[in-house]
């Protein structure tokens, strides 16, 4: 393997901008795992796996609270929703 393998992964983390929450969850996790994988590869450059794995995860959180702050928006502009705060 090779610096090359990591291509993949940054297009998966550019392409997951375009994408509906779900769809862009799913792949970031995907790319996660993949980088998380090719920890162990000599032929891998280390220092940009591991700053696409910090862009990966501050991605998800990205993701994971703009849901959050979506459903919580939702709850207060239907009070009478049964998940009204």
């Amino acid at each position: 393997m090779s610096d090359d393998e990591l291509e993949p992964i940054a297009h998966a983390l550019d392409r997951a901008t375009g994408l509906e929450d779900e769809a862009a969850l799913a792949v970031l996790e995907s790319a996660r795992d993949d980088v998380h994988e090719l920890r162990t590869e000599p032929a891998v450059d280390e220092t940009r796996r591991q700053a696409l794995a910090d862009r990966l995860d501050q991605r998800i959180r990205e993701v994971g609270e703009r849901e959050a702050y979506d459903s919580e928006l939702g709850a207060a502009m239907n009070p009478d929703d049964e998940d009204a705060p």
